[in-house]
């Protein structure tokens, strides 16, 4: 592998480490960043996918103790078995989706244009959810995890679904549609990285599947590689920051965030300035 790939795999490992869990859109930043950067290979989304497999494996080790204690407890603690169906039945529609639309989504959403106007959409969404969170506390019904209901668990896997349009964000997608449906912020984010360990494993099996005469590159391995263990390096570190981000602040910031940086690629492509 030549140094310029592998310095491209460890920039897009840590851009998919750093954002992955924030709500401004992993996948959008991984396709803009592989504009700029000239990464068009044929295995690019398949790139994406299995270094988004490094980040939520740091999600493992984040909540090792806690997906262990759920392993041990699933047969007999009602709390377990409740957490694990509420999983099971947010994963449900985007698996059903995924396979419907994955190739018609990327044919025509994985650009940087439409990711833009999801950035922008998306920002103003945030905005709108910390407005009524802040608003309407009395809406705020479910503070842990072990207050969540199925159907509770099926609207935020109804509203994951949206994440498959590329600069939604996934964790973006859960964690304000948690909002929205009565989670407290806490409950909503923790709720999210659960969620996103049945997901990102569901999606890098099909991925792979469906994509496995690339893998046959010699130097895809090691290119693989490079971004994976970066991916896992940074998601690690910025998970822990996250955590205690949300105990004190929201997610305002990040939502001018996604408005500044969608409405940046609009009017620089726009006018010519940069071809994203």
């Amino acid at each position: 592998m030549t140094f310029d790939l592998f310095l491209i795999a460890f920039i897009l490992g840590l851009i998919e480490g750093l954002t992955e869990f924030l709500p401004i859109s992993s996948t959008g930043h991984l396709i803009l960043a592989g504009s700029l950067l000239g990464y068009h290979e044929d295995s690019s989304i398949t790139f994406d996918i299995v270094i988004q497999l490094g980040a939520i494996l740091a999600v493992c080790w984040e909540y090792r103790r806690r997906l262990w204690n759920l392993c041990a407890t699933l047969l007999h603690v009602r709390a377990s078995q409740r957490l694990a169906l509420n999983l099971i039945i947010a994963l449900l529609p985007a698996i059903v989706l995924g396979v419907l639309l994955h190739s018609f989504l990327q044919a025509h959403l994985f650009a940087p244009i439409p990711v833009a106007c999801a950035l922008v959409i998306g920002g103003f969404i945030i905005l709108l959810a910390e407005r009524r969170y802040k608003q309407r506390p009395e809406t705020v019904r479910i503070q842990t995890l072990d207050d969540i209901g199925w159907r509770d668990a099926l609207k935020v896997g109804l509203a994951q679904t949206l994440a498959m349009i590329p600069g939604t964000s996934r964790s973006g997608a859960t964690i304000i549609g948690g909002m929205f449906f009565g989670f407290s912020r806490i409950a909503a984010t923790e709720f999210s990285f659960f969620l996103a360990i049945p997901t990102m494993f569901a999606a890098t099996c099909y991925s792979l599947y469906k994509d496995s005469q690339v893998l046959s590159s010699g130097d895809l391995a090691s290119f693989l590689s490079v971004g994976f263990i970066t991916a896992f390096v940074s998601a690690f570190f910025c998970v822990r920051w996250l955590l205690r981000y949300i105990s004190r602040h929201d997610f305002v910031p990040f939502a001018w965030y996604r408005i500044g940086f969608g409405l940046l690629i609009l009017v620089t492509s726009a006018a010519g300035i940069i071809v994203w």
